[in-house]
């Protein structure tokens, strides 16, 4: 399946992501944020809690941890440790190994939620 954007025909989600004007820094960004929202989804389901359990557990919301997990909300960094810390999880700042464009993860995003972001790196490292 293709897609045309502003004239340009794009065949593949890496052909629109190498295309787009975006910065490195803000690909980086983009890629974070997705990492961060699939491995938050990914642990609060596979120790089964419901998004209103992790609410009552962190302290926040339900429609909080609904617009974390929709990436519509920009979490402080004491809003992310109150939302871990009940799935078991942390942030940890570490070397960035990755190599810079969109990963399988990236690719997931675009045809639904994230199933395995086992690689999360950079700051915001899950340990």
């Amino acid at each position: 399946m293709s897609m045309t954007i502003k004239g340009n025909t794009f065949t593949t989600f890496d052909d629109l992501w190498e295309a787009s004007n975006l910065t490195q820094a803000e690909k980086d960004e983009i890629q974070l944020k997705i990492d961060f929202v699939g491995k938050l989804i990914e642990a609060r389901e596979q120790k089964g809690i419901s998004q209103k359990r992790l609410a009552e557990m962190s302290g926040l919301k339900q429609p909080a941890i609904a617009r974390l997990e929709r990436m519509q909300a920009t979490p402080q960094i004491d809003t992310l440790f109150r939302v871990l810390k009940p799935l078991g999880y942390t942030l940890a700042i570490v070397p960035d190994t990755r190599t810079h464009g969109p990963t399988p993860q990236t690719r997931a995003q675009t045809q639904g939620r994230c199933s395995c972001l086992d690689n999360l790196v950079t700051v915001g490292r899950f340990i």
